[in-house]
């Protein structure tokens, strides 16, 4: 008896003129766009308007502020719920992907292995996905958290306060942003490494829109992507601004510097990034992320040594138990429960969520690009669980030697903005000075680390989804970054903070319909591999001459693989020869 399955819908890809069984590994290597050069359309239409931002921006800052005020109230007042909606539901999806029938599919040939060693994997994922973001929120928003209770954990000084700062803290750095960067490189390493399309967002939604994916729809998904990463990378440079200009002000006693040192330690950061990205992933992102990650380890060691260790040790499995039995209230939170929870939100929840999705396109672009020969369950296992577990042990490190400090009298919460906190909590300890410009070595290299494969990224989605882009747009989107970033540090006036983050609520809130979109259709993509087809196979024919030689023979048949008919009505035909079908035959 042949047994037949209805072939997947198997859209066309370059380079392949002759389309395979479903059933077998159909990967090939991914391909170079036909036509060279600057998309004029994605690149021309992003540049225009990043340009316009930033004219508005330094011609007219107060009516910029005042835009982007209206901007984050409408955002919060109306799609807030979207933001928290979706990121819980992108964490339990990712889940679902590793531990289900998919979680063997590799993100290449069947017999691939994977292309870069597991250790360096780890730490250019780590350094690309929030490296600059830990050095500026460890300190600060355990020990804020502690003394200003997030709403419905308390008052202020309750027994409970340490053990409900870890728990939001962890809500921020942990399961959340790493589940909405692996939905968007699990899409894009499957297409790219499984079936051979451009790297492009837009070429993953194939599955979707067909070959609209590469028309005016495609385009307009992968300028949003470009958005998203110029406001997201210009986010974190002015956060790694920030904080070096607080750490020389310490360090140098340099004072009230203002506005014109940030500027200039912006032009710094993005000259260096830019340098970085040209020289590509291999000489650039993984040896600098390899130096920041020993000097990421050594500089916890030794606060780890030196501040309160046992509390520290103690902290550690409390704050993952908090993490656990805090969630459900969590990731429920939304502007239903009031202004004053609106507003909190804004600054931290929902601010967290549009960032780590305006830099999902490309962290997720960039964490496909390393990933190759990984299966999903590896991928998801080492992109979900590894990142945060260190994000864990950093935040009780950091995060615990604060609380120590602040709960014996030395007001750590008060020492300036968020931006100072780092640096007054190692001034309680030797060697402050040392510690410091590591910190600011850590902050710059990190944000290297990061923004240069950005840049490189905004670089591959203007060029068409080539793997090398040239180095002047490369340059361009590298300059352009630092130049948003003083725009949204400007906005946000003497609270330099805040405009950080109202730009990047609203820059992110189109990438949420995307990333949904994405979902879809990678689960459409997963449901037609060739590792799911046979399975397919398997259990039918398997089955059938199960229940034949059961019958024919009782216990004592074997099973022979040879060619067999097909039953009318069970493959398409016009797809599939049926000399290129095997069944077992009764």
């Amino acid at each position: 008896m042949a047994t037949g399955i209805e072939h997947p819908r198997d859209l066309p890809t370059p380079d392949l003129p002759d389309e395979p069984h479903p059933a077998l590994d159909a990967a090939i290597e991914p391909t170079e766009p036909r036509e060279t050069g600057l998309d004029k359309v994605v690149f021309g239409v992003t540049a225009v308007v990043s340009l316009a931002f930033l004219v508005w921006g330094f011609l007219s800052t107060d009516s910029l502020a005042e835009a982007s005020g209206s901007g984050l109230a409408w955002t919060m007042r109306n799609t807030g719920w979207l933001f928290v909606l979706t990121s819980s539901a992108f964490v339990v999806f990712v889940i679902w992907l590793a531990l289900g029938k998919f979680g063997n599919i590799p993100l290449g040939r069947d017999d691939e292995e994977p292309e870069f060693r597991t250790v360096s994997w780890v730490a250019m994922m780590f350094s690309a996905g929030m490296g600059i973001g830990l050095m500026f929120y460890g300190v600060s928003e355990p020990v804020t958290h502690f003394v200003t209770p997030p709403p419905g954990t308390g008052e202020a000084g309750n027994t409970e306060a340490a053990q409900h700062a870890m728990a939001t803290t962890m809500f921020h750095w942990t399961l959340h942003p790493w589940a909405i960067y692996a939905v968007v490189g699990l899409a894009v390493a499957y297409g790219v490494y499984r079936k051979g399309r451009l790297q492009l967002i837009s070429s993953a939604f194939e599955p979707l829109l067909g070959r609209h994916a590469h028309g005016l729809g495609g385009k307009a998904i992968d300028m949003f992507a470009i958005f998203a990463t110029l406001f997201g990378s210009a986010t974190s440079l002015g956060l790694g601004a920030l904080q070096i200009e607080s750490g020389l002000q310490i360090v140098a006693g340099l004072g009230d510097t203002g506005n014109g040192v940030l500027v200039g330690i912006i032009a710094v950061l993005t000259a260096a990034f830019v340098l970085s990205a040209v020289s590509g992933v291999a000489k650039g992102i993984q040896w600098l992320s390899n130096i920041n990650m020993v000097l990421a380890v050594a500089l916890a060691l030794f606060v780890f040594v030196v501040g309160p260790t046992v509390f520290i040790l103690n902290l550690v499995p409390t704050s993952i138990g908090s993490y656990v039995a805090d969630l459900p209230m969590m990731a429920a939170r939304t502007a239903a429960e009031g202004d004053e929870v609106s507003s909190w939100l804004s600054t931290w929840t929902v601010f967290y969520w549009a960032w780590w999705l305006s830099w999902t396109p490309f962290v997720g672009m960039f964490i496909a690009r390393i990933s190759r020969g990984r299966t999903i369950r590896q991928f998801v296992t080492g992109v979900l669980l590894v990142p945060s577990m260190i994000s864990v042990v950093w935040f009780c490190i950091f995060g615990g030697a604060a609380m120590d400090l602040q709960q014996a009298g030395t007001d750590i919460a008060g020492a300036g903005g968020l931006e100072n906190q780092l640096f007054s909590t190692l001034d309680a300890y030797p060697l402050a000075t040392v510690s410091s410009i590591v910190v600011m070595v850590l902050v710059g290299i990190f944000f290297v680390s990061g923004a240069d494969a950005a840049s490189i990224v905004m670089g591959s989605l203007s060029e068409r989804g080539t793997i090398h882009p040239s180095r002047p747009t490369v340059i361009f989107w590298g300059v352009a970054t630092g130049a948003v970033a003083a725009v949204m540090l400007l906005v946000g006036g003497a609270d330099a903070l805040s405009g950080l983050q109202t730009i990047t609520v609203i820059a992110a809130l189109p990438f949420v319909l995307i990333m949904i979109g994405l979902a879809v259709a990678l689960v459409k993509d997963l449901a037609q591999d060739p590792r799911v087809v046979r399975r397919k196979y398997a259990i039918e024919a398997v089955e059938a001459a199960v229940i034949t030689g059961v019958t024919e023979h009782g216990d004592d048949f074997v099973l022979s693989v040879e060619k067999g008919e097909v039953d009318e009505g069970t493959v398409d035909e016009d797809r599939v020869d049926e000399d290129d079908l095997e069944t077992v035959r009764r």
